[in-house]
């Protein structure tokens, strides 16, 4: 006898599976996953300028609050797709802890909560493979140093990424249904308007999946378009043109050479990182990769493309290419999980317990060596300087003294609604008189922060109170009593130097400035 067909309740389907045993081993990594990252977001460091001055602080100016406004911002080269998606978290975060640190911290919680979707996908790849593949890549994204220490701060290239993993989930199923399509589209764009420079890799990624069926091409389009339509539509509410800070970008650092500015390193700079940030690792990495790539292989070439291609740049940092480690680190794991399967079956958990620890301890020995302890620390000093300068009920103006100020906490947490003063030997109103001229405007503020090598060129009646160490060199305090007179120093409130200096300045202050740090060691 035949049963009657019922149609089943997709709400049923749908609770069966989030309730899955199956599942239960990806909830606990997750877990795990999010506890390795989300103290981390309230660990005052970071990592480059970048995530504090482009995307908090015109999140910050965003709210009605002053806030410095980089050279970048004023070329337009920037969307302001990412500054509005971290408006919300800012202002909530200040709201909960006023003071410039609640507006810091949330949105770092935010993204790190944005980062376990690498390890929900590197989960989702392992699943086409075997359950033990699920396990160990999805386990090895949660412990992996880099994904770790990257996933609190608020920078384009671990967000970018974040959003990639998942778009390269949907479009290389086997039978993607259009709305796979869609959503792949939609987050392959995300990630472009995240960070302009891995469109070549997203283009390997949307080619690749459309290759041997170009039906797939309409929806994955259809997506794509309607979150880049978002993004121009944000642009114009900023009162930009859409997209103009794509030309903006190409026009400035390919037709202009700006990116050399910061430094140029030769094509092969990147393989030789990889060595430098894996040290022996990367043997049996390479092993597993090789191993893993007929697992993900549109993967692997995604991973190749970002790095060939920002290896033509002439300006160069291991974390513009984190999706290609973040990509090969994924296909090793799904490497390695292949030799837990071809031990014996009695002794396949124990082989897989091992390769797990020798994951968890490669992991654990790289974070503890080579730059990683200083990396881990990056920012604390001047975080502790902004912290006491920002509690001194007496300050009533605050004065750089040559002092490259990407190296500090934002502007909120560096003075809050006190007047913020800068004075650098390259600003045509000082040269070579610098120190007369802040000696001249030294009744606008009575703190100054400089490096302690520079105190001889201050104002006699500033005093040095603490000091703490900024990429190796003293940092200090300097104070005087009495009341401020902001009106003599209105000539050199930050934005307005900034923007006098023939808007590149702050960047060449900040070579100036690393050179002197650097000639200036102190021991630890």
């Amino acid at each position: 006898m035949s049963l009657p067909c019922v149609a089943a309740d997709p709400s049923d389907s749908r609770r069966r599976t989030l309730t899955s045993p199956r599942l239960y081993p990806l909830v606990a990594i997750l877990l795990l996953a999010a506890a390795l990252r989300l103290p981390l977001a309230f660990w005052p460091n970071f990592h480059h300028p970048d995530e504090i001055y482009q995307y908090l602080e015109p999140a910050w100016r965003m709210l009605g609050h002053d806030s410095v406004i980089t050279w970048e911002w004023r070329y337009g080269m920037r969307s302001w797709l990412l500054p509005t998606l971290m408006v919300g978290p800012v202002a909530i975060g200040d709201w909960i802890a006023p003071g410039g640190i609640g507006a810091f911290i949330l949105p770092r919680i935010v993204v790190a909560i944005a980062s376990l979707s690498i390890v929900a996908s590197a989960w989702a790849f392992g699943a086409r493979v075997s359950r033990t593949h699920s396990i160990l890549a999805a386990f090895v994204a949660a412990i992996w140093f880099e994904f770790v220490y990257f996933a609190p701060h608020t920078l384009s290239e671990p967000i970018a990424t974040a959003a990639i993993l998942p778009a390269a989930l949907l479009l290389t199923r086997s039978a993607p249904s259009s709305r796979n399509l869609v959503e792949g589209g939609a987050l392959a764009a995300l990630a472009f308007l995240f960070r302009l420079q891995y469109a070549p890799a997203i283009a390997v990624l949307v080619l690749g999946a459309c290759w041997r069926n170009w039906e797939r091409l309409p929806p994955l389009v259809l997506g794509g378009a309607a979150v880049l339509a978002i993004g121009g539509a944000i642009d114009v509410a900023h009162g930009a043109v859409p997209f103009g800070w794509v030309v903006a970008n190409i026009e400035q650092n390919f037709l202009h050479d700006r990116a050399v500015e910061f430094g140029t390193a030769p094509a092969t700079t990147y393989v030789v990182w990889l060595w430098d940030r894996w040290s022996i690792v990367i043997v049996p990495l390479s092993f597993a990769i090789f191993r893993g790539y007929r697992h993900a292989p549109l993967l692997f070439w995604v991973a190749v493309t970002d790095m060939a291609f920002h290896s033509l740049i002439a300006h160069k940092e291991p974390r513009f290419v984190f999706l290609s480690m973040t990509a090969l680190i994924i296909i090793a794991a799904l490497g390695s999980a292949d030799w837990v399967l071809l031990s014996r079956l009695a002794w396949r958990r124990w082989a897989g317990l091992a390769i797990a620890g020798g994951w968890v301890a490669a992991s654990a020995a790289l974070a503890a060596t080579g730059e990683w302890p200083a990396l881990w620390m990056k920012g604390i000093g001047a975080a502790r300087l902004a912290a006491e300068l920002k509690a001194d009920p007496q300050m009533c103006g605050l004065a750089l003294y040559d002092l490259y100020f990407f190296k500090l906490p934002s502007r909120d947490r560096l003075v809050g609604d006190a007047p913020l003063f800068g004075f650098y030997a390259r600003d045509p109103l000082a040269g070579d008189q610098l120190s007369h001229v802040t000696r001249d405007a030294s009744t606008a503020f009575n703190r100054i922060l400089a490096l302690r090598s520079n105190e001889k060129e201050l104002p006699a009646n500033f005093k040095v109170r603490d000091c703490r160490s900024i990429d190796g060199a003293p940092v200090c305090i300097f104070a005087r009593d009495g009341k401020c007179n902001a009106s003599a120093a209105a000539s050199f409130t930050t934005n307005d130097v900034l923007k006098r200096m023939n808007l590149s300045s702050p960047r060449r202050i900040g070579h100036a400035t690393r050179s002197r740090l650097r000639a200036v060691r102190i021991s630890p």
